[in-house]
């Protein structure tokens, strides 16, 4: 992950791009960025179903004095 104070980096691999082209380049990619975070929403917190519920409520299975009683 890139740190907040990293400068963006871009990378021409193929092609002699002008200033013009890398800066609408920049433009729109940085346009969809901020449009994507903005609109992006997190759940607050993840559903819990009733089988982690009802797991939840019960204490662990414990062998007692008669765990092992084969009579």
């Amino acid at each position: 992950m890139s740190q907040q104070n990293e400068i963006p980096r871009v990378d021409v691999v193929r092609g002699t791009p002008t200033d013009e082209e890398l800066a609408a380049l920049v433009a729109v990619v940085s346009e969809a960025y901020a449009t994507e975070a903005a609109t992006a929403v997190a759940e607050d917190a993840p559903a819990v179903d009733a089988w982690t519920h009802t797991r939840r409520l019960r204490r662990p299975l414990a062998r007692g004095a008669w765990g092992r009683f084969r009579g």
